[in-house]
């Protein structure tokens, strides 16, 4: 009879604590594995011979943004492809609602409609973002990502800058 109740009693435990832990990644944290070099150097700066990175970082993505969708030139958002929302991505942004920006391969100039941002990968030669697809719904973002969590040398805040010829007029 011990044993039965040891063992109800410790599955209760885990239950509780897997709940917490669902939670507390829904809403307010989760860690978030960044693929690809489209982010390189900020993200998977460590390549091989052939291109690709080492080993993927693992970044802490807080979701406090989302309440009021509060985001700021030079945040890295992780969101959902408009084409797949099983796909995310991490990009950063390079334009907010409101913002006027130059397409870097022609010479139109669009703004960024309402309820909707402008996002583009740091090594823009390799990264699929707004100047293939169009600006993100605000919807779409599941995060910012604060902080690199791994590898263990890597680990560091991840800091809202944004190149000079990228910056909206």
């Amino acid at each position: 009879m011990g044993t039965g109740n040891f063992l109800w009693n410790l599955s209760k435990n885990y239950f509780t604590f897997g709940l917490i832990g669902l939670t507390v990644s829904d809403r307010y944290f989760s860690i978030v594995s960044v693929q690809g070099t489209s982010m390189s150097p900020t993200f998977n700066s460590h390549v091989d011979n052939s291109k690709r990175p080492l080993t993927d970082d693992r970044v802490l993505v807080e979701k406090f943004c989302l309440e009021k969708y509060k985001f700021f030139h030079g945040d890295v958002v992780v969101f959902c492809s408009p084409t797949n929302h099983r796909e995310k991505h991490v990009k950063r942004i390079t334009g907010l609602p409101g913002d006027w920006i130059s397409a870097p391969h022609n010479y139109d100039v669009i703004v960024v409609p309402e309820g909707h941002c402008w996002v583009e990968g740091d090594n823009s030669a390799l990264s699929f973002d707004s100047r293939s697809i169009g600006p993100i719904p605000l919807g779409l973002i599941r995060g910012r990502v604060t902080h690199i969590v791994w590898p263990p040398n890597r680990v560091g805040k991840v800091h809202r800058t944004i190149s000079q010829e990228r910056l909206p007029f």
